[in-house]
């Protein structure tokens, strides 16, 4: 838990793994593993997952949260569970 204002606001611990060119989004300790552990506040999207790692939207292509697809249309309302986790691929060209 943390404070904000006086007030405590509780925590959720989530893992959160970009794969391919994403990787680059990760701060430099976690590209190794391609994932990293965050605390974050109870209540927190998918969306602002992403938004805060500054992932660009248009590369967030497969996103999927233990294993289970989310569509785009969710990501905003999809809250995050103590223990998840949540992973994003980007666009996947081949030939």
């Amino acid at each position: 838990m943390s404070e904000v204002s006086g007030d405590v606001v509780a925590e959720v611990r989530v893992t959160f793994k970009l794969f391919a060119m994403l990787q680059d989004y990760l701060p430099v300790e976690a590209r190794r593993d391609n994932a990293l552990a965050l605390d974050v506040p109870d209540g927190t999207t998918v969306l602002q997952i992403i938004e805060r790692f500054s992932v660009p939207l248009k590369s967030c292509h497969l996103v999927l949260i233990d294993g289970n697809y989310v569509p785009p249309t969710e990501r905003g309302t999809r809250i995050l569970k103590d223990g998840e986790t949540l992973a994003i691929w980007p666009p996947i060209a081949g030939g």
